[in-house]
């Protein structure tokens, strides 16, 4: 993993000294000056940059590598990926043990991940408007970290406690709009309402400030990732016309891929579909770790860990592009294991990380307008997404459960390893399934596998190894053990906690 080494970076450690984070970093030797940094619209940006690179690229260890770590947590905790519990990584989060304990590095990295770039935007949002530059510019760096602040709390707000639908007045955790330091007193929770308030404001006001915006690459957040951000947040607080109409603003310009290209390995930023990723280099390509837990197929993945659960293998239409990418496992030691080939890493094991794409944004227009009783504008775009991937459209009945419950099963195929098995659970109050692989008598069901040699043999298939909760009860709704944990750092840190 190469490491990230420049001034940007080295700013974010002078300015991320939070009452939330006093005991979680320590600022450098070799810090700027807050006057430089805050002089023009273009320096200011370097924070924005520099944020955004940290959030994605560091980590204290290979199992914790930037934001991407959340969205592989959230997978492993699902029900689709049958993760290796021998292997490194995220067998814990698999099991339930990880997230619910307080004093975890996990926990603890998340927590002040999100903190410290909630933090860096205060900075930003508090300054540009009095730094010199234009006025475009500095519309577009408030933008920015507006639409980034927003996205940490929209994180916050969607694994750190249960859906909105369930209980808007539950507390999540504390708001800060404005710098702290080490001398700042800590805030009480705010309800998930009070969150949202703040993440739909911040981001309606992102949108707008970055109208007129032109981004050079698809790391820069822009007027489709504000919208496609706030079509994730109207479908959480059940605003379901408005998640229609943002999420065909987000996905205004990105064509579904042709199917071919799905089979590409979703390591590349540049693919059409995406709106929204954080692109890999030889130089910068901490990120791409993550790939050795996605990768189940190339050489040069380390832990093939993110398995596929075979039942989930029956979702797909055979003449689905993506049912191509399964394949029983016949290496030593991992046979009868169903590999998901969806992820596949560059030449030189680099991959970019992918954060939005259109496909998303057809499914929660599909989502929103089936739940707001619109059944059959929700199947004309259902089947839009599915005709692109050679899947059998959608005939079946039109009463609107029925056609929610075709969205979300879409869903998990569309979207498997991108990060939303765990907090799709909790918004829509639903439950981890997980059997065992197995046939009507409790027998090992048997699959075809090909070893190296090119044999040819019958073994038996497996999937899931984890099927309750650390404490031996069945999964369930609305469980604690899905929700991440705040670190007992932090409530010592903060008496108002």
């Amino acid at each position: 993993m190469k490491k990230i080494k420049y001034l940007s970076l080295i700013l974010i450690g002078a300015l991320s000294l939070s009452s939330c984070t006093t005991d979680l970093e320590t600022a450098p030797t070799d810090q700027a000056n807050e006057a430089e940094v805050f002089k023009t619209a273009e320096s200011a940006e370097t924070v924005v940059n520099g944020t955004w690179a940290k959030f994605n690229d560091d980590g204290p260890t290979y199992a914790n590598i930037g934001y991407s770590t959340v969205l592989r947590t959230s997978d492993a905790m699902g029900s689709d990926v049958a993760v290796l519990t021998n292997k490194y990584g995220f067998g814990s989060a698999y099991a339930f043990t990880d997230l619910v304990n307080n004093t975890g590095s996990r926990s603890l990295f998340f927590w002040s991940t999100l903190y410290s770039a909630i933090n860096n935007m205060n900075n930003v949002i508090s300054r540009i408007d009095g730094v010199e530059g234009s006025q475009s510019k500095k519309d577009q760096v408030k933008g920015q970290a507006k639409a980034l602040r927003a996205f940490c709390y929209l994180n916050l707000a969607s694994f750190y406690q249960f859906s909105y639908l369930k209980d808007k007045n539950a507390l999540v955790a504390p708001i800060y709009t404005e710098p702290t330091t080490t001398n700042s007193v800590g805030k009480k929770r705010a309800s998930l309402e009070e969150i949202y308030a703040l993440i739909k404001n911040d981001l309606s006001e992102a949108g707008l400030l970055l109208d007129n915006y032109t981004r050079n690459n698809k790391d820069k957040i822009d007027k489709s990732v504000a919208y496609g951000l706030l079509a994730r947040a109207y479908l959480n607080t059940g605003e379901w016309s408005k998640a229609v109409t943002a999420a065909q603003i987000a996905k205004a310009g990105f064509p579904l891929m042709a199917p071919e290209k799905y089979k590409d390995g979703f390591n590349d930023v540049t693919n059409g579909e995406w709106i929204w990723g954080h692109g890999q280099t030889q130089e910068q390509s901490g990120a791409s770790y993550a790939f050795h837990y996605l990768d189940v197929s190339s050489s040069g993945s380390f832990y093939y860990s993110f398995m596929a659960d075979p039942y989930f293998k029956d979702l797909f239409d055979t003449n689905d592009i993506r049912y191509q990418l399964f394949q029983w496992d016949g290496l030593p030691g991992r046979e009868g294991l169903l590999r998901y080939a969806k992820f596949k890493f560059k030449a030189n094991l680099i991959a970019d990380i992918v954060y939005m794409r259109s496909a998303e944004m057809y499914l929660i227009e599909a989502e929103a307008a089936a739940r707001n009783g619109n059944v059959t504008n929700a199947i004309t775009v259902l089947n839009q997404l599915k005709s692109a991937r050679h899947a059998n459209v959608y005939n079946g009945p039109l009463a609107q459960n029925d056609v929610i419950k075709e969205v979300l099963i879409e869903r998990r195929k569309e979207l498997f390893g991108e990060g939303f098995s765990l907090s799709d659970i909790i918004r829509t109050q639903s439950t981890v399934v997980r059997k065992p692989y197995t046939d009507a008598n409790g027998q090992p069901i048997k699959v075809q596998i090909t070893t190296p040699d090119g044999t040819v043999k019958m073994v038996n298939g497996r999937g899931h190894s984890v099927f309750s909760f650390p404490d031996q009860s069945a999964f369930a709704p609305n469980s604690r053990y899905y929700l991440f944990t705040i670190p007992q750092k932090e409530a010592e840190n903060n008496p108002n906690l």
